[in-house]
């Protein structure tokens, strides 16, 4: 028999001990024999109810449940927070956050759930800390786009850049990893391309607008920050079911409540 705690250390083994880390025993008691495991990227009221309909007693999540990075409790006197709370403490579930050490797994395991999603693992050219590097044959920009929204299963995909523009190199940034900090140095010394999950507004695409208008052939794509990074947890799920084969896993999609019209 396996407790949550003894799974816990076993996905975070040989990494560095991270400084203020932000991973955290969400709820529960981690002395508890693993029954099922749920996998998400969100902790969704929605999701911990489907987790609990499942009959998994662990939720691992990448991202806090109560609406900032650190959890640091601004909701606390809402209504949806003590809701959430409530569901969370009457049915027992163990809710465990993994966020800093998956991405400092070798490579990056989110970044791992990308490259598989995208299909692109005979493409890695090099893995940098704060993203991956392809070499793609030589396609157009459109061509890349419509590739990760087929992969991906999107609808929508934000961009800057020409559509025929003809691309080789790529970079790909998970999460909130899209700022100019990150990304423009990427643009500059690797990337015709950089693909991420969110960032300042104000800074890679206003970058990127202005090495068009030099002539430069430089795009950004943007996915949003659950569609890249969803797929490592994924991953994660499929990782968990080889090392344990024995227990079940179930991963639960978080459905993305940002609408268009």
């Amino acid at each position: 028999m396996l407790t949550i705690k003894e799974l816990m250390n076993r996905l975070m083994e040989n990494i560095e001990p991270v400084e203020n880390s932000v991973d955290m025993l969400i709820a529960g008691d981690d002395t508890k024999i693993v029954n099922k495991v749920a996998v998400a990227f969100m902790p969704t009221y929605e999701v911990i109810k489907q987790a609990i309909a499942s009959g998994a007693n662990l939720l691992i999540c990448h991202e806090g449940a109560f609406y900032s990075h650190d959890d640091n409790k601004v909701a606390t006197v809402t209504d949806v927070y003590q809701q959430k709370v409530k569901l969370i403490q009457e049915s027992g579930i163990v809710i465990w956050r993994l966020h800093d050490y998956i991405h400092r797994y070798q490579p990056d395991g989110i970044m791992q759930g990308m490259i598989k999603a995208l299909n692109w693992d005979s493409y890695v050219k090099q893995h940098h800390t704060e993203y991956t590097l392809f070499d793609l044959p030589i396609q157009s920009l459109q061509q890349v786009t419509e590739h990760i929204k087929s992969q991906l299963q999107l609808d929508r995909l934000q961009y800057v850049g020409d559509l025929s523009q003809n691309i080789t190199k790529v970079a790909i940034l998970v999460g909130f990893r899209g700022g100019g900090i990150n990304t423009i140095p990427a643009l500059e010394n690797d990337a015709d391309v950089v693909v991420y999950g969110e960032g300042p507004e104000w800074e890679t695409p206003e970058f990127t607008r202005d090495a068009l208008a030099m002539g430069k052939n430089k795009a950004a794509i943007i996915l949003g920050h659950l569609e890249s990074e969803e797929p490592g947890m994924l991953f994660l799920s499929e990782y968990l079911s080889t090392i344990y084969p024995i227990i079940p896993v179930e991963f639960i999609p978080t459905n993305n409540c940002i609408k268009t019209i």
